[in-house]
């Protein structure tokens, strides 16, 4: 469906975030992102928020397993789900997604399977899933770095005359790299069917983002010639509807969209932070009233459903995907220690033949001793 483009156009000032759901529920109105989301109904937003439920309860279980010594790190998501899901959620199965390591709900929401999600953090393997297999590469600990993997896909899906899109998931910390800065010059030059998706969650591990960024982020997006918008972090219906309105140009073969979500991570960086050190309480409150989950409860109530029903299902459910999520990790087998070297090339190589004899005698030596 083509739908009107409502980006701020290159030369002109980025805008106040755009939201459709306020904090306290209320709907506001901003054409045409009105109608970039107009066939979405109440279920499909109730749908959206068990989502959400899901995603914020995949998070406590994570850090609960990291806290009981089952993984080695976990970086929460609390206070992002409603950026995550909504622009998730706007995807087509053959686009291609590409994030750090924060996007737990993206990758729910794709389809990886729960204990993949956890693989890496357990240390059971380099990585965590097939790419192929949901169309999403797993998740890039340089920062940043994912964005030229997106432009350079997203330029391979032009050239290759395809439809699809690209889309690439960063915060607020990675637009100062240079790679998040390559990354925009080549999407806008080749004019590719990139989505480029900033979480701005205000605090790159402790520095605020007012200290790297003078401006608003999505204004940078003006120097590379890149239509960009703003919109609420935290209102999931605004999410869906500017990367359903960036997908649209991309597939429509006009360029690259750069969307800032303006949104808060309410938990720490990681597991191994104390964002007590660099962060007020009056700060967090005032973020906790801006819930992207509490103000989909309040719009949908606002439009007559029960919300006790709702949250209920919601939570029942997200409770089948923790227990999930626990089994499938504790479960999980020790690896043997050859494939360490596995997946490194394509194809194996006197190299890396040579290392992995020489680890299996290190290894030999050292239980040798052990005994």
């Amino acid at each position: 469906m083509s739908r009107e483009n409502v980006m701020t156009p290159a030369g002109t000032a980025a805008a106040e975030p755009i939201c459709l759901v306020a904090p306290d529920g209320t709907r506001r109105h901003h054409e045409p992102f009105d109608a970039a989301v107009a066939d979405v109904s109440d279920d499909a937003v109730a749908d959206l928020y068990a989502d959400m439920v899901a995603a914020r309860r995949i998070d406590t279980e994570a850090t609960a397993l990291q806290r009981q010594g089952e993984l080695a790190l976990w970086p929460p998501l609390l206070g992002q789900e409603a950026a995550q899901v909504g622009s998730a959620r706007a995807l087509r199965q053959d686009d291609f997604v590409f994030t750090s390591y924060r996007e737990n709900a993206v990758a729910y929401c794709r389809g990886v399977k729960l204990e993949e999600m956890l693989t890496v953090w357990r240390g059971n393997a380099s990585s965590g899933w097939d790419p192929f297999s949901v169309n999403m590469a797993t998740p890039q600990i340089i920062i940043g770095a994912q964005t030229l993997h997106a432009t350079g896909y997203a330029m391979g899906i032009k050239f290759d005359g395809g439809d699809q899109a690209a889309v690439a998931y960063f915060g607020d910390g990675a637009v100062t790299q240079g790679d998040v800065n390559e990354a925009l010059a080549f999407a806008a030059s080749y004019q590719a069917p990139a989505v480029f998706f900033c979480q701005n969650n205000q605090w790159a591990i402790s520095e605020p983002v007012g200290l790297q960024s003078r401006v608003p982020i999505a204004q940078r997006a003006e120097g590379f010639g890149m239509e960009h918008v703003r919109i609420d972090g935290n209102d999931v219906l605004a999410s869906l509807a500017a990367t359903r309105i960036a997908l649209d140009r991309a597939r429509a073969g006009d360029g690259p969209t750069f969307i800032e979500a303006v949104t808060y991570r309410m938990g720490p960086h990681t597991t191994a932070d104390d964002p007590t050190r660099y962060r007020s309480k009056d700060e967090v409150e005032e973020w906790s009233g801006k819930d992207p989950l509490k103000r989909i409860e309040a719009y949908l109530q606002t439009r007559g459903m029960a919300v006790d029903g709702f949250r209920e299902a919601a939570e029942h459910r997200a409770d089948e995907v923790a227990e999930a999520l626990r089994a499938g990790v504790t479960g999980m087998a020790d690896p043997e220690w050859e494939q360490v070297f596995e997946n490194v090339y394509a194809e194996d190589h006197a190299w890396l033949r040579r290392q992995r004899e020489q680890y299996g005698r290190y290894l030999e030596l050292v239980e040798g001793e052990g005994q």
